[in-house]
C-alpha cells in the first residue's frame, strides 16, 4: 500500500536509510526524527463499515501519493478478529463510501476510476463489479434499501438562471468578452467550491443492479442525508428546509419521507430548529433523529429524539446529557440506540435506551485528522452489538478497531513500519486555571525527541480553530515536525471549545476573539514556564482560522512572543462578515447584530483594532481562493504592519481554499515556512 517513495527507500534509491544503522561499538544508533518526507508515507483508516453478520469490516485506507500530491482512498477488508487483512479495491484510483447490502453479499461504493464519480456494486463472493450509474454530478450519502433492490443517494441538480437582459447578438466570427454572470442567491460562493452555479441537492434512487436513476424530490430546495429507508423499501427519509425563506434560516430543517414510485412527500416533523439524521426502528414503529434548537447562539447541544413513526409524541432521550450527540443507529431489538459524542477531548461511542439510560461502549475514537490533533473518527454498528471504529494514539494515526462481545481489539497497524522507526515527540496532558476567572482549562504539550527536563526549550503556542472545535491527545504531523526541530508545542482547549458542555462553550459567546480566550492561552504559557524547561525568552505563537484570529489578537495585547505565524485569520470582522461565505450564519450566531448596527462591537473584536500596539515579527499565510477567511483579511493586516514597519511576510497559497494543508506538499510548506520564520527569531537557533 505504500507509494513509490517507499519502494525507493527500500531499494536505497533516495540514499536514505530505512533503519537505524549500528554504531562502531555495535549499539544501535538513534532512529531518525520525523521529517517532512514522512508525511507522504503516513496512512490512516476511515469510514469503517462492519458487515451485517459482524464478521468482516471494509474501510477506506487513505495514503498520500507523492507523485500526484493527493490523498488517495482505497478499500481494504479485514475480519473482525484481525485476520485476513487484504486489499479489496486498490490502485491509483480513489474509492470511498463503502456500504454493505442488507444481506452482506454485495458492497456499494463510489469511485472515479472511469473518469467521474459513479456508483458501483461489487459481489463479494466472486468479485464481479457493476457500474450502476452514469451521473453528471458526484453522488453522496448512498444507502441500500432493506430488500437490497435499490440504492438511494443525494446529488446536486443545476438550476439555470435566465439573464436579466437579453444579450446583443454578436457578428459571425467576432471575438467578444465572456458574457456577464447573474447572481441572485444569498450564498453565492463557498469555500472549496468557488462561485456557485445555482443548484439544489435532490434525492435519487437507482436499481442496485444498474439502471436509470430517478429523482424523487423536487423544488428549489436542498435535501440532505444521511438517508434512511422505510422497512418496506418504498420510502426514503431525509432532512430538508422547504420553507420559502430557507436561504435566511440558519438552523432549520424538517424530516420528510418520499415515496420512491410517486415522489409524494410526507412531512414527519415540523418543530422549531433542525431535525436531522432520521432513522426508523427495525420494526418501523419508531423514528429517531438529531435535534438542534434554533437559537441565535454560536453553540447548541445536539439531542437525540425518539418519536412515533409519524413524528408524534417526541421524547428527548439525552435531555440531561450535557454533550452533543451524532451518528445514531438503532440496535436490532429496537430498545436502544448507538451514538457518538465528545467528552473532555475524547471521542466516545455511547448507547441510550428508550428510557434514557446512557452507557459508554468505547472510548478513544479518532485518528483521522493527521495534520493537527482535532477530535475525529467514526464508527458503524451492525445492530447486534458488533461495532467497528477508527482509533489512534498520540504516536499513531487511525487504525481499524472492533468491539464484539464487549471486547475491543485493534485490527490493523497501518503506520508501524514507518513510525516505529522514528524518534517522535511525546504528548503530555496539562491542566491549569485561567487567570481571567479561574476557569479550568485542559491542554497538552509535545516534548521534542530525546527531551531533557534539565534543559531550556523554546515554546510554540498553537491555537485551534473553530472556535467551537477541540483538540485532543491524538497524532499530529504538524506538531511532530515542530518537535523534531527542538520546540515544545503547547496547545489548549480554551473556553468555547467543544466537548466540555454548553456552559463552557458559551463562555466565548460574543467574545471571539477577546481578552478572555487570550487569558486562557497565556495562563497555559505561564503554567508551562513554571515546569522549568521552557525558555521564557523564546516564546512563539501560531494558529489557523479561529486560531489565526487568536494569534493576531494576542500579539496586539502582548510583546512576549518573539515571532508569530498568523494562518488564514480574520483581521477585520466588519469586512469579513460581508465578504466571507457563511455571513448569514456568523452575523446571526456570533454577533449581537449586523455590523452597521454593532460597529463598535465588531471593531473591538477585530485584531486590526490593536495593530497599533503590535511589535511582534509576523508571518501571514492564507489560500488565494479562501472564501471562509478571505485573503483580503490577510492583506489588510500585512499592509497595516508594513505601514508600521513591523517585519512581516505574506505567504499566499495558490489555488487553495481555507484548507491550506489539504494536500501533502501544502502541509509541508506550511510547517516549513512557519519553522523558518520562528528559527529566524529564535535565540540560539541552530
Amino acid at each position: 500500500m505504500k507509494n513509490l517513495l517507499l519502494a525507493l527507500l527500500m531499494t536505497g534509491g533516495l540514499g536514505i536509510p530505512t533503519a537505524a544503522p549500528a554504531l562502531a561499538d555495535g549499539t544501535a544508533a538513534k532512529p531518525p526524527l520525523f521529517s517532512s518526507r514522512d508525511v507522504f508515507e503516513l496512512e490512516y483508516a476511515s469510514d469503517p463499515r462492519i458487515s451485517p453478520d459482524g464478521q468482516r469490516i471494509v474501510y477506506v485506507r487513505r495514503a498520500n501519493d507523492i507523485m500526484t500530491d493527493r490523498t488517495r482512498g482505497n478499500l481494504w477488508i479485514v475480519d473482525s478478529d484481525g485476520t485476513n487483512h487484504r486489499p479489496l479495491l486498490s490502485g491509483r484510483a480513489s474509492y470511498s463510501s463503502p456500504r454493505w447490502s442488507p444481506d452482506g453479499r454485495r458492497l456499494a461504493y463510489i469511485s472515479a476510476a472511469e473518469g467521474s464519480p459513479q456508483l458501483y456494486v461489487r459481489w463479494m463472493d466472486t468479485g464481479a463489479t457493476a457500474l450502476v450509474t452514469n451521473l453528471t454530478e458526484p453522488p453522496r450519502d448512498i444507502a441500500f434499501s432493506p430488500d437490497g433492490k435499490w440504492l438511494a443517494f443525494v446529488m446536486p441538480v443545476k438550476a439555470p438562471r435566465q439573464p436579466l437582459a437579453k444579450a446583443m447578438k454578436k457578428p459571425k466570427g467576432a471575438k467578444w468578452a465572456d458574457p456577464v454572470k447573474l447572481i441572485d442567491t444569498v450564498i453565492y460562493r463557498f469555500d472549496g467550491r468557488g462561485f456557485l452555479e445555482p443548484a439544489f441537492n435532490h434525492v435519487f434512487v437507482v436499481p442496485a443492479d444498474g439502471g436509470s436513476p430517478r429523482r424523487i424530490t423536487s423544488g428549489e430546495f436542498n435535501h440532505a442525508g444521511p438517508l434512511s429507508w422505510s422497512g418496506d423499501s418504498k420510502k426514503v427519509l431525509f432532512s430538508a428546509n422547504r420553507h420559502p425563506d430557507w436561504q435566511y434560516e440558519t438552523i432549520e430543517s424538517d424530516i420528510f419521507a418520499a415515496d420512491i414510485d410517486s415522489g409524494k412527500l410526507t412531512q414527519i416533523t415540523s418543530l422549531p430548529g433542525a431535525e436531522r439524521n432520521p432513522t426508523l426502528s427495525p420494526d418501523g414503529k419508531k423514528i429517531a433523529w438529531i435535534a438542534l434548537e434554533d437559537t441565535a447562539l454560536a453553540y447548541r447541544t445536539a439531542r437525540l429524539v425518539v418519536a412515533d413513526a409519524d413524528g408524534a409524541n417526541p421524547k428527548i432521550l439525552t435531555a440531561g446529557f450535557d454533550r452533543s450527540v451524532a451518528d445514531i443507529h438503532w440496535k436490532a431489538d429496537g430498545k436502544a440506540l448507538y451514538f457518538r459524542y465528545d467528552d473532555k477531548a475524547v471521542r466516545k461511542i455511547g448507547q441510550v435506551t428508550l428510557k434514557g439510560r446512557i452507557t459508554t461502549l468505547a472510548s478513544g475514537i479518532g485518528g483521522t485528522s493527521i495534520g493537527r490533533p482535532y477530535l475525529s473518527g467514526g464508527y458503524t454498528a451492525n445492530g447486534r452489538g458488533a461495532l467497528a471504529f477508527t482509533a489512534g494514539t498520540s504516536s499513531r494515526p487511525a487504525d481499524v478497531h472492533s468491539l464484539i462481545g464487549g471486547k475491543a481489539r485493534r485490527l490493523t497497524d497501518l503506520n508501524g513500519d514507518l513510525l516505529e522507526g522514528r524518534n517522535l515527540g511525546q504528548v503530555h496532558e496539562i491542566g491549569y486555571k485561567s487567570s481571567l476567572d479561574g476557569t479550568p482549562v485542559q491542554g497538552w504539550y509535545l516534548t521534542p525527541p530525546d527531551f531533557d527536563p534539565a534543559k531550556k526549550y523554546p515554546l510554540v503556542l498553537e491555537i485551534h480553530g473553530g472556535p467551537h472545535a477541540a483538540y485532543g491527545a491524538g497524532f499530529s504531523a504538524e506538531m511532530q515536525l515542530f518537535a523534531a526541530k527542538g520546540y515544545v508545542v503547547f496547545y489548549d482547549n480554551y473556553r468555547g471549545s467543544a466537548s466540555y458542555g454548553k456552559k463552557f462553550a458559551l463562555l466565548l459567546q460574543y467574545k471571539y476573539a477577546s481578552p478572555d480566550d487570550f487569558a486562557d492561552h497565556m495562563s497555559g504559557v505561564d503554567a508551562m514556564i513554571e515546569k522549568g524547561f521552557i525558555d521564557p525568552d523564546n516564546l512563539f505563537v501560531t494558529g489557523g482560522s479561529a486560531g489565526g484570529i487568536g494569534a493576531a489578537y494576542a500579539i496586539g495585547l502582548t510583546t512576549r512572543f518573539r515571532a508569530a505565524a498568523v494562518i488564514k485569520p480574520v483581521i477585520n470582522w466588519i469586512s469579513k462578515t460581508l465578504t466571507g461565505d457563511i455571513y448569514t450564519y456568523q452575523i446571526r450566531h456570533q454577533f449581537p447584530g449586523p455590523p452597521w448596527e454593532e460597529f463598535a462591537h465588531y471593531w473591538k473584536r477585530s485584531p486590526l483594532s490593536l495593530v497599533g500596539h503590535v511589535t511582534t515579527p509576523t508571518l501571514l499565510m492564507t489560500g488565494e481562493e479562501d472564501y471562509r477567511t478571505p485573503i483580503s483579511e490577510t492583506e489588510q493586516f500585512y499592509q497595516a504592519l508594513k505601514l508600521r514597519r513591523i517585519d512581516t511576510v505574506m505567504i499566499r497559497v495558490p489555488g487553495s481554499g481555507h484548507g491550506i494543508a489539504g494536500r501533502p506538499s501544502r502541509l509541508i510548506a506550511k510547517v516549513d515556512n512557519i519553522l523558518a520564520w520562528f528559527d529566524k527569531y529564535r535565540s540560539g537557533a541552530p
